[in-house]
């Protein structure tokens, strides 16, 4: 971690309401060195001094208003001056109180270290782990360190590398049994027992420390006595681990969530890597619904029926072209069952193909074919290989006429010729493949050279939905809103002079912005809460959880959401798991978003969200100089929590949800 320099560090210790705190007891000759070290990263330190009867409390005075000091006459002991300091930093405001030793052996230098886990975990309760390999520390001490980190796990299931070290920042909010603590230093694993029994959540970071020789040190540690009271202190709370730590732990893993809270790789993985959309319930019944129901009608039904329809009697042009409407009837039957979804065909000027045409759509989908189908009886497609040979529907795709685009557009130039004098226009898609994303690709010219010569007029489809619905990749359906748009005929003479390459990349033109246009109409929070909803399904139960009830409250901001489209670049700050920065750039997708997120759990979850859009964009924070940066925000929308002072931005938005 780079080092951030004394102004950053102040400004963000007090955008996050933490101070530091000094118990010390006849330590005037090591006290002074500590102040002084500390002053050098904090502004706000209290000290309390414990009854100390030698110079501590001029050396203190020394420091004048530098300091806040707490004394009193008696020495109490550390936990009373740890309970003491406690309740002085929350009247003073602080949310966060970080403790170190007066001895000397903690280096001021590793502030920095705590601001920053505080940061990155908030509410944590941060304990510094000291590495007393090279250390020259007498046995007495070691076994204590030892001795209380196993009895540590012993109470509350948890490991900690060093539970004996005063160098910690505690959670004033978050603090839970400070009338029970006892008075010597035993108070500090007495607080992360209760703490660790209450769910707070308990980071160790790496100090450095440092032991003078053992001829100069200051020990208050009576080893008799003491080792006796902390025997005594473990057995009453290793019985209150039974008694009160393990069923209150049960408790809060229920009501907060805590079980289940790994991911379920075999809803969320395949083949190792990611879903897009992971599978749930939901998705897995309305599939084996939908594929269940069109394999019955083209397997079961139409196919034998296709079968024994022109195996009977003489294929007429009029027998053909009742085929062809009972197979429109079908896939409009279809797309009005598609499971979780909405499909509509808008004709807008009331195209009747009553003279042939070739007809350009883009590709999205397994389901373009019946969405077509669905639009006209008199449509003929030239389709790749696996159309002819899929199971579901091969034999019906060739009763129906439709041709093989692998042939060649000259191979079958005869019978393209032959059904446009039988009046069927042919459907092409330029792009010969479909993009992921639903990104419309570039356009080949092959469906242009053949409607030069066949001398046709060109009719532009635009798909939109089908894609999002049943993406690529993917044979499980979600949840959307389907749509056929059928745009004005273009004559064939409106081509001449015109290169195929410029009249592919036309054309292409006019069905982006088309497909723009719908995107920007329907595109909304509600179509993309499902999609949302998959990305985070399945990844443990408080993040579901956390993603249902942003989703839920998000639905109050929607107009603010669906508003952004005209903004260039968004920040959202406290932006969580990423829920609500998820949705807004989904929804905004010409919108870059900035999401800032200071907790590191958090940032990690929402970066591990899979498919993510490429204007989203996740920044993670620690100091608040972080916020500042060279680019002009249109708008700043803060969750939940206030915007860092140095973080400024012409349009400020503050709602209270949490992401």
């Amino acid at each position: 971690m780079s080092a951030p320099t004394r102004e950053n560090l102040i400004a963000t210790m007090r955008a996050l309401k933490v101070c530091v705190l000094m118990p010390t007891y006849n330590n005037g000759g090591t006290a002074g060195r500590v102040v002084s070290d500390i002053l050098g990263y904090a502004d706000d330190l209290i000290v309390v001094n414990d009854g100390s009867t030698d110079n501590t409390a001029s050396v203190l005075q020394s420091f004048g208003d530098r300091i806040t000091v707490v004394d009193y006459e008696r020495n109490r002991g550390k936990g009373h001056a740890l309970r003491t300091g406690f309740r002085k930093a929350r009247t003073m405001g602080y949310d966060y109180v970080i403790t170190i030793d007066a001895d000397g052996q903690h280096y001021a230098s590793d502030i920095p270290l705590f601001v920053k886990a505080i940061a990155e975990h908030p509410d944590a309760l941060v304990v510094g782990a000291r590495d007393l390999s090279g250390v020259d520390i007498n046995g007495k001490s070691s076994f204590a360190n030892k001795f209380s980190n196993f009895w540590f796990h012993v109470q509350t299931g948890h490991r900690l590398p060093d539970t004996q070290t005063g160098y910690r920042a505690y959670p004033l909010r978050h603090l839970h049994g400070l009338g029970l603590l006892t008075s010597r230093y035993e108070a500090e694993l007495e607080l992360l027992v209760f703490a660790s029994w209450h769910g707070t959540e308990i980071v160790s970071i790496p100090i450095s420390v440092y032991y003078p020789p053992q001829a100069e040190r200051v020990s208050h540690f009576r080893p008799a006595l003491d080792f006796t009271r902390i025997s005594i202190l473990n057995t009453v709370l290793c019985a209150g681990a039974v008694v009160y730590g393990a069923p209150l732990r049960m408790v809060r893993a229920v009501t907060h969530r805590q079980l289940f809270n790994g991911e379920f790789k075999a809803f969320t993985r395949k083949n190792g890597r990611k879903r897009d959309a992971a599978i749930t319930l939901g998705r897995l019944a309305r599939s084996l619904y939908g594929i269940s129901y069109f394999a019955f009608w083209s397997m079961c039904v139409f196919t034998p029926f296709a079968w024994l329809y022109f195996s009977v009697g003489k294929n007429s042009e009029a027998k053909k072209l009742r085929f062809h409407k009972m197979l429109r009837w079908i896939c409009a039957s279809l797309t009005r069952k598609f499971p979780g979804a909405t499909a509509t065909i808008d004709n807008i000027e009331g195209e009747t193909f009553e003279r042939p045409a070739v007809v350009i759509c883009n590709h999205q989908s397994h389901l373009d074919l019946p969405m077509l189908i669905a639009a006209h009886p008199r449509l003929i497609f030239l389709t790749n290989d696996w159309v002819q040979h899929n199971s579901f529907y091969g034999r019906i795709i060739h009763n129906a006429d439709y041709l093989p685009v692998s042939e060649g557009i000259d191979a079958i130039m005869p019978r393209l010729r032959e059904l446009r004098d039988r009046g069927y226009s042919i459907v092409i898609f330029p792009e010969g493949t479909r993009s992921a994303d639903c990104t419309i690709l570039r356009f080949r010219q092959g469906a242009f050279k053949l409607a030069r010569k066949l001398g046709m007029d060109i009719v532009p489809m635009v798909l939109h939905g089908v894609g999002h619905y049943l993406p690529k990749d993917d044979f499980m359906f979600r949840r959307g809103r389907l749509s056929l748009t059928i745009l004005p005929r273009v004559p064939s003479g409106n081509s001449e002079g015109t290169e195929l390459r410029e009249e592919a990349s036309a054309f292409r033109k006019l069905i982006r912005n088309e497909y723009g246009r719908i995107a920007a109409r329907v595109e909304d929070c509600s179509y993309f809460r499902s999609l949302v909803l998959y990305k985070y399904a399945w990844r443990g139960w408080s993040t579901v959880a956390r993603c249902k009830k942003t989703l839920r409250d998000a639905a109050t901001y929607s107009h603010l959401i669906e508003s952004g489209s005209c903004l260039k670049r968004v920040r959202i700050i406290n932006s969580g798991i990423g829920t609500f920065a998820l949705m807004y750039a989904l929804v905004n997708e010409n919108t870059e978003v900035y999401a800032y997120e200071r907790s590191l759990r958090d940032y990690n979850t929402a970066t591990t969200t899979p498919g993510l859009p490429r204007n989203l964009h996740h920044l993670h924070p620690v100091w608040v100089n972080d916020y500042v940066d060279d680019n002009d925000y249109d708008l700043t929308i803060i969750l939940g929590g206030e915007l860092p002072s140095t973080a400024s931005c012409d349009t400020i938005i503050e709602i209270p949800l949490k992401s």
